[in-house]
């Protein structure tokens, strides 16, 4: 048995209180009526961009828990956290296009990633934490990839939702920040 990791630990508290403070501040950004640049725009937007970065460790850490046993196993899970980590990478280069608008203008992102890289990161993160569950001895509980998806549906039902859906994604990836011992992965 070994001991959570400090990065498993941390990750799941710091990303969503950052997912927390971009939703915060497009809410207040938008009170004009208009979301736009300036300074909660931008603020919001760098804690946005912080959030998807660790994010990318984080599926690099959830792999790491992973139970792999099997070849098809280790495969599922290292797809998993490759297209979790291409989706990642869409989202901020999003992100870095809406922060700089010479980037957006110079180097969109194309339209077909706009679609398959939020999906790619869902679906590769929730695959990870579905595994986890899974696993016996189980190191999470079911309703925590259950909790980390209704974080995802209520931002595809609002963008307004985004604080909503940051405490739903903390209290779905709670029981990775306690220290516990888990059975090392194979």
């Amino acid at each position: 048995m070994t001991s959570m990791a400090r990065t498993t630990r941390l990750l799941p508290v710091l990303i969503p209180i950052l997912l927390l403070c971009y939703g915060v501040l497009r809410l207040i950004d938008g009170l004009d009526g208009d979301h736009g640049p300036g300074f909660a725009w931008n603020l919001g937007h760098t804690f946005f961009l912080a959030a998807f970065l660790l994010l990318g460790a984080f599926l690099v850490e959830l792999r790491r828990l992973a139970p792999a046993t099997t070849a098809r196993k280790r495969t599922a899970a290292s797809a998993a956290m490759v297209a979790g980590s291409f989706g990642a990478g869409c989202f901020v280069w999003v992100i870095l296009g809406d922060l700089f608008s010479g980037l957006a203008d110079s180097a969109p992102l194309p339209d077909l990633l706009k679609l398959a890289g939020p999906l790619a990161f869902q679906l590769g993160t929730l695959t990870l934490l579905i595994m986890l569950a899974a696993a016996r001895p189980s190191r999470l509980p079911v309703w925590s990839p259950a909790l980390v998806f209704v974080a995802f549906a209520l931002i595809a039902v609002n963008l307004d939702l985004i604080p909503l859906a940051a405490v739903c994604l903390m209290a779905g990836l709670a029981p990775l920040a306690r220290n516990r011992t888990v059975p090392p992965p194979r």
